[in-house]
């Protein structure tokens, strides 16, 4: 009997869940208005360094996104002239829950779900309609981070940064990278090789020639410079946003 209610309580968390994703969805990508947009920082490494990078951030360290929505949706002929807009909050003191490797589909679940329990607890009353973790960590120590996250169902992300003003320009095309995923956009590069997929993860899939590529699509993560090679761009104004990463974020029809 116990084993059934566990069971039945289970099943009515996940249908409440999928409503609110399906709610989420139809908000976050009618695009009517101005998304809110929150960065909350975290010290990843506790180091004394970290904190003091983190309390030099300001909201315009950031506006780089809300240019690159901006300039991407006008492109597109999406009518709202400010699609997002960045708020910085104060920093967050605990990091959110970590996703073990190997977890298997169960287990991935019930991250998800203490994940958004921790978003609600740590954040849930400021006014944000995405929420943007990022976990900074001090490069002088750190040389490799995990690889960062955007959940639609939820509406949140966990990136994974350095703490450096010379990599703010790498962490907003990667926060960047999230919130499309936060809006329904799938990867289009090969998890195997990091390398863009053609056509759909190349911003330019018909140049002649194709190689280099002079900019990197959103979600293909990378600029082509070669069937073998791609490097990070420098920064949101070498990112595109192309066909179907605009279809799926609802830009244009599908």
């Amino acid at each position: 009997m116990w084993r059934l209610i566990r069971i039945f309580a289970l099943l009515s968390i996940l249908a409440f869940v999928a409503l609110g994703a399906l709610v989420d969805r139809w908000r976050t990508t009618d695009w009517d208005r101005t998304l809110w947009i929150g960065i909350f920082p975290v010290n990843a490494d506790g180091r004394e360094d970290t904190d003091r990078y983190i309390a030099s951030l300001s909201r315009e360290r950031f506006s780089a996104i809300e240019s690159f929505f901006a300039r991407e949706a006008q492109r597109w002929d999406v009518s709202i002239d400010q699609p997002v807009r960045i708020e910085l909050y104060p920093q967050v003191r605990e990091p959110p829950p970590a996703l073990d490797a190997g977890v298997g589909v169960l287990g991935s679940i019930w991250w998800s779900l203490r994940t958004r329990f921790y978003t609600w607890r740590v954040a849930g009353e400021e006014l944000a309609d995405i929420r943007m973790f990022v976990l900074f960590n001090d490069p002088e120590v750190t040389h490799a981070v995990p690889h960062s996250l955007g959940l639609q169902k939820g509406l949140l992300g966990i990136v994974h940064a350095y703490a450096g003003r010379s990599y703010d320009a790498t962490n907003n095309f990667v926060i960047a990278h999230e919130v499309m995923h936060t809006l329904g956009a799938t990867d289009k590069y090969d998890p195997a090789s990091a390398l863009p997929r053609h056509p759909e993860g190349y911003a330019d899939p018909e140049a002649v020639p194709l190689y280099p590529q002079q900019s990197a699509e959103v979600m293909g993560g990378r600029i082509p410079v070669s069937p073998r090679a791609a490097e990070m761009p420098q920064g949101l104004g070498e990112v595109v946003v192309g066909p179907q990463t605009a279809a799926e974020i609802n830009w244009t029809a599908r």
